[in-house]
């Protein structure tokens, strides 16, 4: 079966479009998904950035959220305008890590859907464990998260990230390399995934 990999950054307004429906398609196109959170931050600090492009550079900010609420509107996603962007995502790119692969997928969902839909701070642990508890998952992977080797991982991960070209989230990338990236590039992606 033909693999993509899902890179996501728990921060990205557009990875939160991307959440609702990467599943379903992968699986109608006969694709195998891997869920792959990483950080943004030091690959925009690599590039001379301090913040996102969408506050430093305001008009491109003003349409983005606009962007955001028509495409949640059409798609029927609720959407709350997180109180700071962007949020720290740092603990829940490593609490992805920890939960594992099985459950990745779920547990991301929640965590987009407590800082878009809901308007929580992902940076608060009693979030991220209000999650854990919802999904039935145990409480001490918030304490594992925190551990050296998932911070060692996801320090990897994101410099396997950088390594692969990505610049922004959400991203796409083949087995054979190819890089897509964009909520509205994951049809193509999925197409360049099966090619034979």
């Amino acid at each position: 079966m033909p693999r993509l990999d899902f890179w996501y950054e728990f921060a990205s307004t557009y990875s939160y479009l991307t959440i609702h429906r990467v599943e379903t398609l992968a699986q109608a196109a006969g694709v195998e998904l891997r869920w792959r959170p990483f950080l943004l931050g030091p690959i925009f600090t690599a590039q001379g950035w301090m913040n996102s492009p969408f506050n430093i550079f305001p008009a491109k900010g003003r349409y983005m959220w606009r962007d955001l609420e028509r495409n949640c509107a059409a798609r029927g996603h609720p959407f709350t305008r997180p109180a700071g962007f962007p949020q720290n995502s740092v603990k829940a790119a490593r609490l992805a890590l920890a939960v594992g692969d099985a459950a990745r997928p779920d547990f991301s969902r929640e965590v987009f859907l407590a800082e878009f839909a809901r308007g929580q701070v992902i940076s608060d642990e009693s979030v991220l464990a209000g999650i854990l508890r919802d999904l039935d998952l145990p409480a001490d992977l918030l304490e594992q998260a925190q551990s050296d080797p998932i911070r060692e991982r996801l320090r990897e991960e994101t410099e396997t990230a950088r390594k692969l070209g990505l610049f922004g989230a959400p991203s796409f990338v083949t087995e054979d390399g190819e890089l897509f990236w964009g909520d509205d590039r994951l049809e193509q992606a999925l197409d360049w995934a099966r090619r034979p």
